[in-house]
């Protein structure tokens, strides 16, 4: 059961935070300072009070998660230029509603595209330097309004004089400044949200006991500035209607004024992400929903807009005062907006007795604690480079205006971000061949052979977006070992770049590739890219620059990963010493038919170079004998089993022979499936010829992945066979095979038979299984 009268209590305190903030906003919605605009200051508060009036209904009517949010007006300033004074009040005022109506439709549109993840991650620095640009403001107005100023504060000698030099303007301004540090230094040592409402409540009752006791005239008062003057005749609340007069609107000027309103729309965007998380966090809601709020601000300044009057926002002070105060209800909310109501229908007279420096001390309070928000929060929470935009935003905004600060804060946000990523390396690592294999099971020898000239494979990994700014790194990198010294020390075949870090690739970033490909064609060297597909935004980047598709280039090779890049190039390293010896075998790969032919054409493997040599040294120490095994032996299985493991185990032809029983020949065609992933494991098969091939997949119903090549001379399923797991992979025939198959009856008996021979066999087979884990796991800590 709600109970209105327990709300009673926060809805006074609500009121009283409107009032003050009435006469501190409300007076400055027009620049009282201005002789046209001089008995404004009423209307500006009933204008406030309107639009304070509409965004607390929105608000609390269910439009925002915050039922007892309030609602207040947002600070703007539009001054009209026109020829003709006459012209220069109405098409001021309209330029008021017109611009509360296009915040309003920004927030709007913002809320109904979902963009409120957008604005969530706007750099914070501005938006720091904009706060205190705003800070800078207030405190320039608290000057203006509390020293009675004619004009607009300026930065120049004969100001100086005048607020320094003349003793009674000194006195008015400076008692306003006294009483904010006083009250800043009373909440540093009582920080009760009570502390400010009740500090503005007890100045005003000294100034009128101060009058009371020494019998001071009103009138002599307002004359000499210490308090409001009356507003002129008696105004009715809905007066500032009246100057709503289209006949008398200078178009030219309101058009004049776009920029600014779009400007006080960006600021009024600034409002949401600022208090409504910092709301959020405060009251412990944990089902803030960004674009909710968006359509609530776009509503409330809509129709704030529509009644004549100016912007608003959700007050994050306000709306914890209130809501920790006892008015957490929309209830709560709702009757604060009635309490608002009363006091503007009872009229803006109250203005001609409230002390003017009770006023500026409020201003005055508000712009130091945004100027300290934004340059003694901040320093040492930001970095320097953040620091200085902030400074350089409140400097521009105090000294230049509010949009040229919000633009140059912009743009020194987006050199400033150049400068800071450029710092970045692009390159997340590099290593040779030498320290990562592909998943293709091989002979051990022709493994043993890789490692040993794997120094001529050199990969870089990229990583983030590539730009102007980083791209210069790379390029570095690449000539670094291109260099006469570290050539000579390990001169590279192939230099693979893996794109699968990679989140974009900017112009200038795609055409350096042009000259790393023309620089490593001058050394004979393959530039091999990957991880990049051909629709991507990378793929679409390298075709622009016409790197990607070109055929008639032999020196560049694109792949879809980095496992068919490394696997490319280990065929082509065995290819060039195989094609030394015509009469070895060949490894079985479907692309390396016609290898040997494309690269002695293309003149890449020099008999003379010294990567040849060192190819063709290496291969006649590990390789040399392999072409003899393959006639050797007259039982097709102990060659098979020789070719697999002698060079692991050192085993006699006896050994090999004793196993022959236990193993099936079989002939599998291309695309069979010999096992699926998740099956029982009840057979292992040694591959003689053709290629298999093992795909897996995370969940189920996901697109299966190629993750290994098995190659002739090598096994197949021996770990889950042995330890008993069900499958991990799918194990299918790329080609048409000729495999022996060990079953689970065949491994029984064998074991039961001969367990020293099994026994031995196993540990083996298990070599396999070693040497993929040994390449998963670089895999796992180069290419993470």
């Amino acid at each position: 059961v709600l109970n209105p009268l327990s709300y009673i209590p926060a809805v006074i305190l609500g009121l009283l935070l409107n009032l003050l903030d009435a006469i501190s906003y409300g007076m400055i919605t027009f620049p009282i300072s201005n002789p046209i605009f001089a008995d404004f200051g009423p209307d500006g508060i009933s204008m406030f009070f309107v639009s304070c009036i509409v965004s607390q209904v929105i608000y609390s009517g269910g439009f925002s998660i915050f039922g007892g949010g309030n609602g207040s007006m947002m600070i703007e300033e539009t001054i009209i230029r026109a020829a003709n004074p006459d012209e220069v009040i109405p098409t001021t005022i309209l330029s008021f509603a017109l611009s509360s109506v296009l915040t309003g439709i920004v927030f709007l549109l913002m809320g109904a595209f979902k963009l409120g993840s957008l604005i969530e991650f706007f750099p914070r620095h501005i938006l720091v330097g904009c706060i205190g640009g705003v800070g800078w403001f207030l405190i320039a107005t608290a000057i203006e309004v509390a020293a009675r100023l004619d004009g607009n504060l300026s930065y120049s000698w004969e100001m100086f004089k005048i607020l320094f030099l003349d003793t009674h303007t000194f006195a008015l301004w400076g008692s306003a400044l006294g009483l904010a540090v006083l009250l800043r230094f009373l909440h540093s040592r009582l920080p009760h949200p009570l502390v400010v409402p009740f500090y503005f409540m007890i100045v005003p009752l000294l100034f009128y006991l101060t009058v009371y006791i020494f019998g001071f005239e009103w009138q002599n008062l307002r004359d000499e500035g210490w308090v409001f003057p009356l507003p002129g005749g008696n105004v009715p609340w809905w007066h500032f209607y009246t100057y709503y007069d289209f006949t008398k609107i200078n178009w030219n000027a309101l058009i004049q004024t776009v920029p600014a309103m779009f400007a006080l729309t960006f600021f009024g965007i600034l409002h949401v992400p600022i208090n409504v998380p910092a709301l959020g966090v405060s009251l412990n809601e944990d089902n803030v929903d960004t674009n909710r709020e968006l359509m609530a601000h776009g509503f409330s300044n809509m129709f704030s807009g529509l009644v004549g009057s100016v912007q608003n926002y959700l007050v994050y002070t306000n709306s914890v005062l209130f809501i920790k105060s006892g008015g957490d209800s929309r209830v709560a909310g709702l009757m604060l907006a009635a309490a608002t109501a009363i006091v503007l229908f009872v009229g803006p007279w109250i203005v001609g007795y409230i002390p003017v420096m009770v006023v500026g001390a409020l201003i005055f309070h508000l712009g130091i604690e945004l100027v300290k928000e934004a340059l003694i929060d901040a320093w040492g929470i930001v970095n320097h480079l953040e620091y200085i935009t902030i400074v350089a935003i409140v400097i521009a905004m105090a000294g230049l205006g509010f949009i040229e600060g919000i633009f140059l804060g912009i743009i020194m946000a987006c050199v400033f971000f150049v400068v800071s990523n450029s710092r970045k390396s692009a390159i997340r690592t590099k290593f040779s061949g030498r320290s990562i294999k592909s998943t293709v099971r091989r002979r051990y020898r022709q493994q043993k052979f890789l490692k040993e000239v794997g120094n001529q494979i050199y990969v870089i990994k990229l990583q983030g977006y590539m730009f102007f700014g980083t791209i210069s790194g790379v390029e570095r990198a690449i000539r670094k070992f291109l260099t006469y010294r570290q050539w000579k020390r390990n001169p590279i075949r192939f230099l693979i770049v893996d794109f699968s870090l990679v989140n974009g690739l900017d112009f200038s970033a795609a055409e350096a590739f042009i000259r790393i490909q023309r620089l490593l064609s001058a050394k004979n060297v393959y530039l091999v890219l990957c991880g990049a597909e051909y629709n991507s935004e990378i793929g679409k980047a390298l075709r622009s620059v016409g790197i990607w598709g070109d055929s008639s280039n032999s020196y560049l090779q694109i792949f879809e990963n980095f496992n068919e890049a490394l696997e490319w190039c280990e065929n082509v390293l065995l290819e060039a010493y195989y094609g030394k010896n015509i009469s070895a075998p060949l490894s079985a790969n479907k692309t390396g038919t016609n290898l040997f032919n494309i690269l002695f054409n293309t003149y890449i493997f020099d008999m003379y170079s010294p990567r040849q040599n060192l190819v063709q040294a290496v291969g006649n120490i590990i390789l040399q004998d392999q072409e003899e095994r393959v006639v050797k032996y007259a039982n097709k299985l102990t060659a098979a089993l020789m070719e697999a493991f002698q060079d692991i185990s050192g085993k006699e032809e006896g050994f090999f022979d004793r196993l022959e029983p236990y193993f099936h020949e079989i002939e599998v065609p291309s695309g069979a499936i010999l096992w699926r992933q998740d099956a029982e494991p009840d057979c292992l098969y040694l591959v003689e010829k053709g290629i298999l091939k093992a795909t897996w997949r995370a969940m189920e119903g996901d697109q299966a992945r190629p993750v290994e090549s098995i190659l002739p001379g090598t096994m197949a399923g021996e770990l889950g066979f042995f330890a008993n797991k069900l499958r991990e992979a799918t194990l299918i025939a790329e080609v048409d095979c000729v495999l022996w198959q060990m079953r689970r009856a065949d491994y029984d008996l064998l074991l039961m038979n001969e367990p020293k021979i099994a026994n031995e066999f196993m540990r083996l087979a298990l070599n396999f299984s070693a040497e993929r884990l040994h390449a998963m796991t670089y895999y796992a800590f180069l290419l993470a």
